[in-house]
């Protein structure tokens, strides 16, 4: 088993996953895959046990029904704790992250608790956006950071990297939200809990193939969520103390 692992929410891939697990194996030798599959009607799960039962480094987590992308990871991260994979990293399977950048955010995951995949910090970096999704999500992260006072350039993204000690400490059972907002909700979970988080860059490049599942509802819980969870820290805008088990506080001792 290696230390790393990929988890990857699959709903109607089927174009997509033998590509993606060539790319993964080849980009990051030091990490396995989990495909968490949501009874994909286009046989996608079907397709990822194919893998498997002939590569040890494939992994397939089946579902009864699309339950959304946030209830997919949680089940990923929950199958890699009790595993014992030192790092988590989550990743779309439609080519939209680019495996090559796992190598990066791994490597800045040995200074840090959970890495960012950012494609705004230090410019922007999307290939194949109209105008007006580039708006929205930059006009997203600055409604996250105004409100929330997180200070990352990318709160939205869903290219990351976690240390266990993160996802340990975050009670995972009492995360509700989905798509956008769950990508906000996770990292300010981190955050309000004093671990070191860093933004690494990134290329984000629309799907190649398939539907996009972005939706009016995706965008207008991730509205609604930046409130609860700035009530949830206490109207503060700021970090808690570092966290015993981060990054930050054992350089420190």
């Amino acid at each position: 088993m290696n230390e790393a692992l990929v988890v990857i929410p699959t709903y109607n891939e089927k174009e997509n996953i033998r590509g993606v697990v060539a790319a993964v194996e080849k980009a990051c030798p030091s990490a396995d895959l989990l495909f968490v599959d949501d009874n994909s009607p286009d046989g996608t799960g079907r397709i990822a046990d194919e893998i498997a039962a002939g590569d040890p480094r494939v992994h397939v987590l089946h579902r009864e029904r699309k339950q959304g992308l946030g209830r997919a990871y949680l089940a990923g991260f929950r199958w890699g704790l009790e595993r014992h994979y030192q790092f988590l990293f989550e990743m779309d399977a439609d080519f939209s992250h680019n495996p090559n950048d796992l190598p990066r955010l791994l490597e800045a995951a040995g200074g840090a608790d959970l890495v960012l995949g950012s494609r705004f910090v230090g410019g922007i970096r999307v290939i194949n956006w109209p105008l007006s999704r580039l708006m929205l999500s930059k006009g997203a992260a600055l409604y996250v950071r105004i409100i929330t006072g997180m200070p990352f350039m990318d709160p939205t993204g869903g290219f990351k990297c976690y240390r266990r000690a993160v996802l340990e400490a975050i009670p995972l059972d009492e995360i509700k939200s989905n798509g956008y907002s769950f990508q906000i909700e996770m990292t300010h979970q981190a955050w309000r809990r004093g671990f070191q988080i860093v933004e690494a860059p990134i290329i984000f490049e629309e799907r190649r193939s398939g539907q996009s599942k972005m939706s009016g509802g995706i965008v207008g819980e991730a509205l609604w969520l930046v409130w609860k969870i700035f009530m949830r820290n206490g109207l503060r805008r700021r970090p808690g103390p570092a966290h015993p088990r981060s990054i930050a506080a054992k350089a420190a001792s």
